[in-house]
């Protein structure tokens, strides 16, 4: 990760409409309390210590209110014999705006350097399934369906023969077979057992602080396609798709989305200081990298960029999937503008968020936070090196989260500061995933922090604007309904979402897709285009409720149980 040196544009004038959104952070009153420990506080040696894990809002009970995962590290020198490691957290949602410590009865209490969190039901027996990387072995959990979880990674062929650095991964049908199939990236093919690597070494330096080395400078590594065989078990196919062709990249976040519309899922992988990937998919079971050429692998001065997390949404309404991506400090985001599945126009200075450059930026997505029916951006920053700010005291370590207001004509503008203390109070954060924890009709953000508990930032909408919640599920097509594209029509204006596996930065939220409808109180329209082609409409569906629609029967069920 480098710094380009790149200053901020000068603000807007501010548009002066009010912002009706405050978030309090109240994980510790809710009982998300177990801090997440990943490496030495004060010191990173090593770049994996760094960069630090995403995080999960998944509802893996299926009872209509969301739960909290919370990956979690380790430390270098290990711990005294006897002492306790700290493992990965299951947090189960009570249904009174307090969470359980379920861990230990769910099986979850796997201690080691966890990265990336992606669900997905790959055997659709009903249950989403929890897939997580890590440097070192990754792991497939079963979802048992009674609370529980069974660790098959090995039954189902996907150990892997040494260690690697794997990061983001994402469930995706992309052989449209009714079975989910799994993309993981990776991020640096190196032995961190070489002294050279290290920070103390003192052959790499920030600002002219030692700092732990890399990425540049150091190997990257190779992405995988698994392909689900349809019996509990994977085959990689990464050399027979094309995705080995593009070589080694620093691969972080991974997400599948349909970017051209043509009812195929692609691929893409936000990468650091290496050029983005878009994976095509070509409808034969292969891929091709086409980033370079659709503008959405490096920016318009085709520079490429520290690529952390992504956001997927459509924040300008003419129905194709928007990109934005936040970067290292000293540089700006980047917003890629989808230009009808064609290209990607860098419109980041146009859009008004070329404003902060001084963030080390992580998780972020497009949510529609105050339910006007635009979608909004939040995302969490932190810096990687603790040992600058000893140096430079104002290269803070901490440092607070940022929030950009859609003002509904493709431009933004910051109003953090306008969200309360809980969005201004410094962490060094990574991981974000969204989802209505109290199912009050406004989205919620769920943040890991490092060498902290997680931040469970509880949306108070004081507006008076309308919403609508929907769970999709799959009959023909994957149960998770993985990749469904969802339309509707309210008040005059289209929306779209997309079901996703993971997102952000090797983040998961909430699979239940959330609408905010502004004044409107009903739905006209709504069309959901199922993962293997099949389109099921409704219309004349009324405001504030959730509803789960099943493939091919419509609606099934309302409120947020089922």
């Amino acid at each position: 990760m480098a710094s380009r040196g790149v200053l901020p544009a000068p603000r807007p004038k501010f548009s002066g409409r009010p912002w009706p959104v405050t978030f309090t952070d109240v994980a510790l009153r809710s009982g998300l309390t177990f801090p997440v420990l990943y490496g030495e506080e004060c010191e990173k040696q090593y770049i994996f210590e760094a960069n630090g894990p995403g995080v999960a809002f998944y509802d893996y009970d299926t009872d209509g209110w969301i739960d909290a995962f919370v990956p979690n590290g380790t430390l270098l020198g290990g711990f005294p014999p006897g002492e306790p490691r700290p493992s990965n957290r299951l947090y189960h949602n009570n249904r009174d705006g307090t969470f359980t410590d379920v861990t230990e009865k769910a099986g979850l209490t796997h201690s080691g350097w966890c990265y990336g969190v992606c669900i997905g039901d790959y055997d659709n027996d009903g249950h989403d399934d929890l897939f997580l990387t890590y440097y070192g072995e990754n792991i497939l959990y079963h979802n048992n369906g009674d609370g529980t979880f069974t660790d098959v990674t090995k039954k189902a062929g996907l150990s892997q023969s040494h260690p690697r650095f794997s990061t983001g991964c994402t469930f995706v049908d992309y052989d449209r077979d009714g079975r989910l199939d799994l993309f993981v990236s990776r991020y640096i093919d190196s032995d961190f057992k070489n002294p050279a690597l290290s920070r103390r070494s003192k052959a790499c330096k920030f600002e002219g602080v030692p700092v732990a080395c890399g990425p540049m400078g150091l190997t990257g590594e190779m992405c995988s396609l698994y392909h689900n065989n349809g019996d509990g078990t994977f085959t990689e196919v990464s050399d027979k798709a094309g995705i080995s062709k593009v070589g080694r990249r620093y691969g972080l976040t991974a997400l599948a989305f349909d970017y051209n519309n043509d009812g195929w899922p692609d691929i893409f992988v936000a990468c650091d200081s290496t050029p983005n990937l878009l994976f095509r998919n070509n409808h034969d079971g292969t891929f091709s990298d086409v980033g370079m050429e659709m503008g959405c692998a490096v920016n318009s001065d085709g520079q490429v960029q520290s690529g952390m997390g992504v956001a997927v949404g459509d924040y300008d309404g003419d129905g194709y999937l928007d990109l934005f991506l936040p970067h290292f400090s000293g540089d700006t985001p980047i917003l890629y503008h989808n230009i009808q599945g064609k290209y990607f126009d860098d419109v980041t200075y146009g859009a008004g968020l070329a404003v902060n450059t001084k963030y080390v930026c992580w998780g972020v997505g497009f949510a529609d936070l105050d339910n006007d029916g635009w979608l909004d951006i939040f995302h969490v920053t932190g810096s990687v090196y603790p040992e600058v700010e000893k140096v430079h005291p104002d290269y803070k370590f901490k440092t607070q989260r940022v929030v950009y207001r859609n003002l509904g004509n493709g431009n933004f503008e910051e109003v953090s500061s306008l969200c309360g203390p809980a969005v201004l109070e410094p962490h060094s954060s990574r991981g974000l995933a969204f989802g209505d924890f109290d199912n009050d009709g406004s989205l919620d953000a769920l943040v890991l922090n490092m060498g902290e508990p997680p931040s469970l930032l509880k949306n108070h909408n004081a507006g008076s604007n309308h919403w609508l919640i929907l769970k999709a599920i799959g009959t023909s097509s994957n149960r998770s309904a993985i990749g469904a594209r969802i339309t509707i029509t309210s008040g005059g204006q289209q929306q779209i979402r997309e079901i996703l596996s993971a997102s952000s930065y090797i983040s998961q939220s909430d699979l239940r897709q959330h609408f905010g409808l502004g004044n409107s109180d009903k739905v006209e329209s709504l069309e959901i285009s199922w993962p293997t082609g099949h389109v099921d409409r409704l219309s004349n569906i009324s405001a504030n409720q959730f509803i789960t629609v099943r493939e091919g029967q419509g609606i099934v069920g309302t409120g947020p149980t089922r």
